[in-house]
């Protein structure tokens, strides 16, 4: 027939293309040869690459400046320092995170014996990533080492384009094995928090042995699976105890006697119980608060009724105050200034928001029950803040304080003597400065600096995480007393005076929490790796935006 095409055998008698080289119309271009000429041969590869390679016969040449703006044709070069098997992992991979993705080198990764040619999975690798990610910041740790401890395991495997990413509650991991395919992401949601640094640090272990490249995938699932079967080291009445304590401990900071101390941790210790039956019917966390600082205040009230109507005198401040430095929810505050002084905002604006949530429920517990009893004319006055006399008490008291947060936070035994010690450095140099007549602000500075310094060398030495060394550490410089004497004020009704002692506290709690970070960050700076010579790699700062 006039003007039909020919069929395929008509175009192959021809000398068109045979049909094992054709290819689908949605894969060849629009210009199209036609019938009768013979087609291009099909590529070897079905993508082009997107490496810029240098043409086969060319020398490389060695004369190229790095420090330009352009990407060398044979690669970044290899840093050494990020490459040191010794080194610890936390050193190794913030380098590396704080990098954009076009500009990180790739440091040699750990030989392993037992995983074939193409290596595991990579939605395996990241699910495990995640699963480790989840426990580090369910367990309080800064959002930069939980990236730091992703980007680490996710490289040990064989994933080297990946980029990690936390913000509070969601955690997101995305591997791209090239420019031309499509990337995988994966993402997990931290829905319930708990303190318990017995297994953070069994997780930094984890990662260590993942970095060092001595721990297999199916291994690491098994390890991981243990660590979440674990029981707790310490029982609830064990915690209770230890609440008891800490509260007994501040009440003789702030210049109680032997009985304010049993007050205080009666108070505490009831507190501590009435919050774990609201955490068994499901309340939320705000009224757990809520709960825990009604006891230590209404026994502070009922010991100032006591003392009017009879001849004892019996520091009511000092209960209260002793009862509210188990609540203060320190951890938190120092994570969330982390997090900020190193770029994560989003992360320390919901830390930040979930400290005020908690605090603005142990307002609401303590300010109803100091109002009943400004109703009953309970005479609540300050008694007494801080006793210079008393040097030897008020360093055993602190001593305590740190020991029984070190319960509180499901420490290893191992690790409890030295961070006492650390609280007991702590309070000694903020008691010598304010006896020195330095103000309570930058004494907090200079005694959390010295916290996070000690804190970050002993962690360093056990290649572990700095958390359990130094938040027990500055429990003596919560600021518990000034917390009290705000909430009394506002209860009767001294407005103005009240939110002035609240922001002595606040000012306190951004101290220690400056302090701490300021004195991990000399130790990364000025601390070589124990065992090496060389210098630690530094971690690339964000560049200041000067105002655009």
């Amino acid at each position: 027939m006039v003007g039909q095409p020919k069929g395929n055998g008509d175009a192959a008698e021809q000398g068109g293309e045979p049909e094992d080289a054709k290819a689908s119309d949605e894969s060849r271009s629009a210009f199209t040869a036609p019938l009768g000429v013979p087609l291009p041969p099909v590529p070897e590869e079905e993508h082009p690459t997107s490496e810029f390679t240098l043409p086969e016969g060319l020398k490389t040449p060695h004369n190229i400046d790095h420090g330009s703006a352009f990407t060398p044709p044979e690669g970044i070069p290899v840093v050494g320092p990020l490459a040191k098997p010794g080194s610890p992992w936390q050193d190794r991979m913030r380098s590396m995170v704080r990098m954009p993705l076009a500009e990180r080198p790739v440091p040699e990764r750990p030989a392993r014996t037992e995983e074939t040619e193409s290596g595991p999975s990579a939605p395996r690798v990241l699910d495990l990533t995640l699963r480790i990610g989840e426990l580090l910041l369910a367990g309080g740790e800064g959002a930069e080492d939980v990236e730091a401890a992703m980007f680490g395991v996710a490289h040990a495997y064989g994933l080297d384009r990946t980029e990690p990413t936390v913000t509070f509650t969601l955690l997101s991991i995305t591997h791209q094995p090239s420019l031309v395919d499509d990337p995988v992401t994966l993402s997990r949601t931290v829905r319930r928090r708990g303190t318990d640094y017995t297994r953070l640090s069994s997780v930094f272990g984890l990662v260590a042995d993942i970095t060092q490249g001595d721990v297999s995938l199916e291994e690491a699932y098994r390890r991981l699976a243990e660590m979440r079967r674990n029981r707790h080291p310490y029982t609830k009445w064990a915690l209770s105890a230890a609440s008891g304590a800490l509260s007994g401990a501040a009440s003789l900071l702030v210049g109680g006697d032997a009985l304010v101390f049993f007050l205080a941790a009666l108070g505490a210790i009831l507190g501590d119980r009435l919050a774990w039956l609201c955490a068994a019917r499901g309340l939320p966390e705000f009224y757990q608060f809520a709960a825990a600082a009604m006891p230590p205040a209404g026994i502070g009230v009922s010991v100032a009724l006591l003392s009017q109507h009879t001849d004892t005198n019996i520091q009511a401040s000092a209960v209260i105050t002793g009862g509210l430095f188990a609540l203060i929810p320190g951890r938190a505050l120092v994570a969330a200034v982390q997090d900020g002084l190193t770029g994560f905002y989003i992360t320390a604006a919901a830390r930040l928001l979930e400290v005020v949530y908690l605090i603005v429920g142990i307002v609401c517990g303590v300010l109803m029950i100091l109002y009943v009893g400004d109703r009953l004319h309970a005479q609540l006055t300050p008694d007494v803040v801080y006793h210079a006399n008393r040097p030897v008490t008020q360093l055993l008291a602190s001593m305590l304080l740190t020991l029984a947060f070190c319960i509180l936070l499901q420490q290893e035994r191992h690790t409890i003597v030295l961070a006492t010690l650390n609280g007991g450095v702590a309070w000694l140099i903020f008691g010598a400065l304010s006896t020195a007549g330095v103000k309570p602000v930058p004494a907090t500075v200079m005694a959390a600096g010295l916290v996070g310094l000690f804190g970050q060398l002993l962690s360093r030495y056990q290649f572990a995480s700095s958390l359990p060394y130094i938040t027990a550490a500055i429990g003596p410089l919560l600021p518990g007393s000034n917390t009290y004497f705000g909430l009394l004020n506002i209860a009767q009704e001294d407005v103005n005076k009240g939110f002035e002692h609240l922001a002595t506290a606040g000012a306190l709690a951004l101290a220690i929490a400056i302090g701490v970070n300021l004195g991990g960050e000399l130790a990364r700076l000025f601390i070589k790796t124990p065992g090496q010579e060389t210098p630690l790699p530094g971690r690339r700062a964000a560049k200041r935006t000067r105002g655009f």
